[in-house]
């Protein structure tokens, strides 16, 4: 057993554990621990555990797992981790850091966190919902009820469903409110459950908004998640979306020690 120092992490109610892992201290972190790690009653409790270390090519590497175990890139995780190294004094205002999809780009502003996302030109039409991914694959339905009930009950019919069951995907459903306003829910796979907020999911409803109201040139939409507010930036030319930036508060909650 060793004692393990982290930080309780939340962006838009999406809540992290971060632990500095640039030591090397801990290797290959098992499926039971991580799970947990990021059980709400039996441990620290969280959506996800990310172990930032060291990267040859970058400031550090984002290492990302769900609540189960799985890997996938995560906005709002990233988000929190660039606040994090900033913590710890390994980065300044501007940094390049790895993930799971490649390497990003963040700024901080203030309490705001700035990712850049990678370009999306591929886009689904499935009777008028949409399949996409921003970083992680995400479905999106337009609907006017984004209750908690609606997206837990829609979000395992589509996650589970015979398409999507073995490689699992996120779903949103997006009610529009305005030119550039929306407000989502989201059922995330790895979590099998509603979140707070996801960062690749209001990037993914944000582009959509623009798949129906098209505007050519730079677009800025604000997201409404159930835990706060995210902006998602984009210029969308010729059916390409390039410069894509995700921004937000990252809050850090709490310090603490765990015996793993």
């Amino acid at each position: 057993m060793s004692l393990i120092h982290f930080t309780k992490y939340q962006g838009t109610g999406n809540d992290f554990i971060i632990i500095d892992n640039s030591s090397g201290q801990i290797q290959n972190i098992s499926l039971e621990t991580i799970k947990k790690l990021c059980d709400r009653r039996f441990g620290i409790g969280a959506d996800g555990l990310i172990l930032l270390e060291k990267s040859i090519t970058s400031d550090f590497n984002m290492n990302y797992f769900n609540s189960d175990g799985t890997k996938s890139f995560c906005g709002n995780g990233s988000r929190c981790a660039v606040h994090f190294a900033n913590r710890l004094g390994l980065i300044s205002n501007e940094t390049k850091f790895e993930a799971i999809d490649g390497v990003h780009f963040a700024s901080i502003f203030d309490k705001d966190i700035s990712i850049q996302m990678h370009s999306v030109s591929k886009i689904d039409n499935l009777k008028n919902d949409f399949v996409l991914n921003t970083g992680s694959p995400h479905f999106v339905k337009i609907s006017e009820d984004i209750s908690s009930k609606h997206i837990r009950e829609f979000g395992k019919s589509i996650r589970y469903s015979d398409d999507f069951s073995k490689e699992g995907i996120n779903v949103n459903l997006m009610n529009l409110l305005g030119e550039n306003l929306i407000e989502i829910a989201t059922y995330e796979r790895g979590v099998e459950d509603e979140t707070l907020s996801c960062g690749t999911g209001a990037t993914a409803c944000a582009i959509i908004l623009n798949e129906l109201t098209p505007i050519e040139g730079s677009r800025s939409v604000n997201v409404n998640v159930k835990g706060g507010q995210l902006t998602v930036n984009y210029n969308y030319n010729d059916g390409n979306y390039s410069n894509i930036s995700l921004s937000g508060p990252a809050i850090p909650v709490f310090n603490g020690t765990i015996e793993i």
